[in-house]
């Protein structure tokens, strides 16, 4: 298996992603310049986080309008998986691979700190080892992370189970204190309808070491392991406990 991390420029967070699958989890992974990308080399791509062509005109709108973006939809079509970090969860949806759209902050500010939130579904590519309502800490660093939908297609993202992360506080629930940026429905991330696109906020590459996290844990590990077990398993949604993932 062969794994992508797209690098755009105003990318910050790609090598901290190659690092954690290619000496971490021992994945063959490349930095791949956004203009050099070939969908057909890769069963995965990853896009990072970080300030894409400096966030100018909207966060992530320049990247998503680049030929690289186009095969990463035709990878997201073929079933292959794609997961958006932040900066890469906003070039999703510009692209119109993930719906709905992300705003500034409610708070009018940038926000960087360690979050609590709760995994609302198994069934995707990047969820597979992590049970629905496991809580996972992670950090966030952003200022345009507030996800909005209208009714009609949030009422259409629960009836799919496209809901992939809420955040909330310590004891799981979804609370107004506990949701950093204003998300409708404390939401954190979503996927597609078939599951292998996901994007989310917070950065698993950076709580994917327990030297990294206030919290001793390595939460991010979840996300790239369930990845590296759909590959495995040549893209079969099924999902194992993590118990014995652990």
């Amino acid at each position: 298996m062969k794994v992508a991390v797209i690098q755009f420029p105003g990318s910050n967070c790609d090598l901290d992603t190659v690092h954690v699958l290619r000496d971490i989890l021992n994945v063959e992974t490349n930095l791949v310049w956004y203009k050099y990308f070939d969908e057909s080399n890769y069963d995965a791509a990853i896009i990072p986080g970080g300030f894409s062509y400096g966030d100018h005109l909207r966060s992530g709108v320049i990247a998503a309008h680049t030929q690289c973006m186009q095969q990463v939809r035709e990878m997201a079509d073929e079933g292959k998986a794609v997961l958006g970090i932040c900066n890469g969860f906003q070039i999703l949806v510009e692209a119109e691979l993930l719906p709905g759209a992300l705003m500034q902050n409610s708070c009018l500010t940038f926000v960087c700190k360690w979050v609590t939130f709760r995994a609302e579904t198994q069934r995707t590519a990047f969820t597979n080892l992590i049970p629905k309502g496991e809580l996972l800490h992670m950090p966030i660093a952003h200022h345009e992370g507030r996800y909005v939908n209208d009714k009609r297609e949030l009422k259409a993202l629960y009836e799919n189970d496209q809901i992939v992360f809420r955040y909330v506080d310590e004891k799981g629930e979804p609370t107004q204190e506990a949701n950093p940026n204003g998300s409708v429905d404390n939401i954190a991330g979503i996927c597609n309808l078939e599951g292998n696109v996901v994007g989310l906020m917070p950065h698993p590459e950076r709580a994917s070491e327990k030297i990294l996290s206030p919290y001793s844990g390595d939460d991010g590990l979840l996300i790239f392991g369930s990845m590296l077990r759909f590959l495995r398993t040549g893209g079969k949604l099924t999902c194992q406990s993590l118990v014995e993932h652990r």
